[in-house]
C-alpha cells in the first residue's frame, strides 16, 4: 500500500463544495466554550457536507485564529449562522420543517444505534456545552433526544468527538441524498 498525497485525494474545490448537494443536516452548537471544539465541528461538517452550522449563545464565530487552528479552512466552506438564543434557533428550524434532536442523556432518549431516520426528511442535532450539556429549556423545544451508548466508566464524550460520531451515523443513514 502506498500512502496517498494530498494532491491524489481528488477533493472538490471550495466553489464546488458551495454548490454541491448537502446532507440534510444542521448542527447546532449550544454554548460551546472551546474554540478548538468549534473548529473541529467545522472540519467534520466539511468532510460530510453538512448543510449548515448554527452557532448559539457564547459559541464563538469565525473568523478566529483558534477556530481556524482545528477547522483548517472549513470555516470558509461550511455555511454558518449565529443565534443569540439556542431556543430561537430550534424554533426557527422547526418552522422550516426540520426534525430537531438534542444529543443528550435524558429519560426516554433513543440510543443512536437504534435511531431510524427518514432519508427524505431534514434533521438538526443540538450539541451541548462541554460541562452542562444541552440546556433543559432547549431539550424542551426539541422533537426528541438521542444518546450514544457508552460502556466504560465515564458518563460523556468530548463534544467534538460526539458530534463526529453522530454526523457519521446520520451520514450513513441519510447519504442516499448525496
Amino acid at each position: 500500500m502506498k500512502k496517498l498525497k494530498i494532491t491524489e485525494l481528488n477533493r472538490i474545490s471550495i466553489e464546488e463544495f458551495k454548490v454541491a448537494e448537502k446532507l440534510p443536516l444542521i448542527v447546532v452548537l449550544d454554548d460551546i466554550r472551546s474554540l478548538h471544539n468549534i473548529g473541529s465541528v467545522f472540519r467534520t461538517s466539511d468532510a460530510f457536507r453538512i448543510e449548515c452550522i448554527y452557532l448559539c449563545g457564547i459559541t464563538a464565530v469565525p473568523p478566529h485564529p483558534e477556530i481556524h487552528k482545528t477547522a483548517l479552512g472549513a470555516e470558509f466552506t461550511v455555511d454558518w449562522k449565529y443565534f443569540e438564543s439556542t431556543v430561537d434557533a430550534v424554533d426557527n428550524l422547526k418552522k422550516r420543517g426540520y426534525i430537531v434532536l438534542a444529543i443528550e442523556q435524558v429519560e426516554g432518549s433513543t440510543m443512536l444505534d437504534e435511531l431510524d431516520l427518514d432519508p427524505y426528511k431534514k434533521y438538526a442535532i443540538i450539541m451541548g456545552n462541554e460541562v452542562k450539556g444541552v440546556k433543559q429549556e432547549v431539550v424542551d423545544h426539541c422533537d426528541g433526544c438521542v444518546e450514544i451508548p457508552q460502556y466504560g466508566t465515564k458518563h460523556s464524550l468530548n463534544v467534538s468527538v460526539t458530534t463526529g460520531i453522530v454526523i457519521w451515523d446520520f451520514f450513513k443513514k441519510l447519504s442516499i441524498r448525496i
